[in-house]
């Protein structure tokens, strides 16, 4: 699905113009030079992007809950997340279940935040076990040698 664009300044010109577009499509990309870029929706179309998240959690929640379900899950993780390939089965199964949990936060809480952090990390963490030399130099453990207490700043 493509998104209509139209810039911060045609918005303030042509207010009346850009809300019958964010009707007509119900949702609008406003870009501005001077902050991040903003999304204009319809109620409606918000509405509906909440329902289908939190569809998905339920049915995340749901799917995790029994053993075929989980099992289910992990064999299509690799279709939606490919890296999880370089992430052991303990790795796979605790990622599910940070993505489940985040999924929640999203629909529940509407923090958002979570569920992107969660992506981020685990995605970082199967570029490190993807690069074996990257991997031995992480792992390597460190010298015996304590040097005293950190202070607290």
């Amino acid at each position: 699905m493509s998104t209509l664009t139209v810039s911060f300044s045609d918005l303030s010109k042509n207010s009346k113009r850009v809300a019958g577009t964010v009707e007509r499509a119900q949702r609008v990309h406003v870009t501005r030079r001077d902050g991040e870029d903003l999304y204009l929706t319809t109620e409606r179309h918000d509405r509906q992007r909440e329902e289908t998240a939190d569809v998905t959690a339920r049915l995340f929640a749901a799917l995790i809950s029994s053993d075929e379900g989980a099992r289910a899950i992990l064999l299509a993780l690799p279709e939606v997340f490919p890296w999880t390939r370089h992430q052991s089965t303990e790795e796979v199964r605790e990622f599910v279940v940070d993505l489940v949990n985040a999924t929640h936060d999203a629909a529940e809480l509407d923090v958002h935040t979570n569920l992107h952090r969660v992506m981020v990390e685990w995605r970082a963490t199967a570029r490190i076990l993807a690069d074996p030399d990257l991997t031995a130099q992480l792992t390597t453990p460190l010298p015996d040698e304590d040097h005293g207490d950190v202070p607290a700043s």
